[in-house]
């Protein structure tokens, strides 16, 4: 049963952890496109401040969580040979929320510049606020096929058909980068914003519709507010509807305390941590992903000790984060150039991108972490605990947020977004552990302090690397930049895998097998 689950774990992770690179990989390919058109300054401000809004409405109706309450709910089902029961809920549940969602999606379009005015206060500039509030007019209705789709893939993933949810995230952001190159040179960045809706549709709602069919969907409206399985799903969602996750009060307070920050610096901050978001993804968010259904499955059997196991496995593996944010810290600047300093991006932004990448960087691990802890309440189908102690925790950060501002500019809020993370995901761990008895905690916060323990040489020998290599290289060009990168991540590596194997760091010994494994899977052996 074990071996037969790792496995399974293991190609889901694959098959995930391909699709969420790729499309981190596209989204900093969109983000390069939309620094060439824009740069940082008020017009990309005004994109991010469109995004709101709909962000807000997406967390109102838990568009974003569909997939880790509707999964324990359906498996169950599943598990007790009563799928058709299992589609009966999920009929119940797309026809109520989902019409619920529309009127909030007219409601949004109607009130738009006074909702836009109250989420970004710091905004005065009449022209900046006109070009926000149409384009979160074009935005919005996207939320309806995120929650129609959402709902697709949670079937699938219950289902264990992970091939077309991999591909939405792809869609969506070519659908952002081909709406920008078509329409920025008659829209400029609303362009980007029709892109968004189109993307939406195409990715997260028609091609997750045929995947939903090919997984036996049986769809009907079902109005029936009755229903004892929709009480059950409003009871889960409920808390993550009124709560504040990690994933949403950054996304809202970088918007929100960036507007009173000088113009450009949203769209700095947004750069930073779209480049740190790459890391989290390529680690943590996908394996997060993959292992969710096997939790929830293992939750559904009540078997916790190996629940808690396959948790604990992979949080130790995702210590690896810290040694790579070590590197992109020390190579902030290269990173910044070769992905963004090109068109309209110039090297003040460069240098205001790289500033914040610091402060973003130190809180990589706890973003990482965070997708799989959070999942771990989820799949005991607890949304109450995480919603709760995650609000406790950003209310905490709150004075950190306006203290960073007003001391340390857009850095502070960088620092600001790390703290929080750091502080929420270490409540949530506390309270995992006493809430499910975990045997073994005590060796994954041991894990975490070698691996820092570990990195903080090594960022010292590679920052000198860096400096000494610098100084013979013009690192101000693309070239350069290369060169002073591809250098310092070889001699990273060599540092890596030899602290791995010469100082019995099982950590590193765990992340370099893995990925062995998983090339060895991609080519069938």
């Amino acid at each position: 049963m074990a071996g037969s689950l790792y496995k399974k774990v293991g190609i889901a992770s694959l098959i995930m952890m391909i699709s969420v690179f790729l499309s981190r990989v596209i989204g900093l390919f969109r983000e390069m496109a939309i620094a060439y058109v824009a740069g940082a300054g008020g017009a990309v401000d005004a994109y991010q401040i469109a995004f709101v809004i709909p962000e807000i409405l997406n967390h109102l109706v838990a568009s974003g969580f569909l997939s880790v309450t509707f999964i324990p709910i359906f498996s169950g089902y599943l598990v007790e040979n009563r799928e058709e029961e299992g589609w009966r809920v999920f009929s119940v549940v797309l026809t109520c929320f989902g019409s619920l969602l529309i009127v909030f999606i007219i409601l949004s379009m109607i009130f738009a510049p006074e909702l836009v005015s109250m989420v970004a206060p710091g905004i005065d500039d009449p022209v900046l606020k006109s070009r926000a509030v149409r384009m979160t007019r074009i935005i919005l209705p996207a939320q309806f096929f995120f929650f129609v789709g959402g709902l697709f893939m949670a079937v699938q993933f219950a289902k264990e058909r992970f091939a077309r949810p991999a591909l939405a995230p792809l869609f969506y952001n070519l659908g952002i980068i081909g709406g920008g190159i078509l329409l920025g040179p008659r829209l400029g960045m609303e362009g980007f914003s029709w892109g968004v809706l189109i993307g939406a549709f195409v990715g997260n709602f028609a091609l997750q519709y045929r995947g939903a069919v090919k997984a036996g969907m049986n769809f009907s409206l079902a109005f029936d507010f009755r229903h004892p399985d929709l009480r059950k799903y409003i009871l889960l969602t409920l808390p993550l509807m009124l709560g504040l996750t990690m994933v949403f009060s950054t996304e809202f307070f970088l918007k929100f305390f960036g507007s009173y920050l000088p113009r450009g610096s949203i769209a700095g901050l947004n750069y930073g941590m779209r480049v740190m978001l790459v890391m989290v993804a390529f680690f943590g968010q996908a394996v997060g992903m993959a292992s969710f259904p096997f939790m929830a499955r293992l939750a559904a059997e009540k078997n916790m000790l190996e629940m808690n196991r396959l948790l604990n496995t992979t949080l130790k593996y995702l210590s690896l984060v810290i040694p790579f944010s070590m590197l992109m810290i020390v190579l902030r600047h290269e990173v910044i150039i070769i992905l963004f300093q090109r068109g309209r991006f110039d090297a003040a932004a460069t240098a205001l991108t790289a500033r914040v990448l610091v402060f973003l960087m130190v809180g990589a691990f706890a973003f990482a972490a965070q997708t799989v802890v959070v999942r771990g309440f989820y799949a005991v189908q607890n949304t109450v605990l995480p919603a709760l102690f995650g609000t406790l925790a950003v209310v905490l950060s709150i004075p950190l947020y306006i203290q960073g501002m007003r001391v340390m500019g857009a850095s502070g809020v960088a620092l600001a977004i790390s703290l929080s993370a750091f502080l929420q995901v270490l409540i949530l761990f506390v309270i995992w552990n006493r809430h499910s008895r975990n045997p073994e905690s005590r060796g994954v916060y041991l894990a975490f302090a070698k691996m820092f323990l570990f990195s903080l040489p090594v960022g010292l020998v590679l920052h000198r690397l860096r400096n000494a290599l610098a100084a013979g290289i013009d690192g101000s060009t693309l070239w350069g930049s290369f060169m002073i990168a591809g250098l310092t991540g070889l001699v990273f590596l060599a540092i890596l895998v030899a602290g791995g194997y010469v100082l019995n760091i099982e950590e590193v010994k765990l992340g370099l097998n893995r990925m062995v494994q998983r090339v060895a899977i991609c080519f069938g052996r």
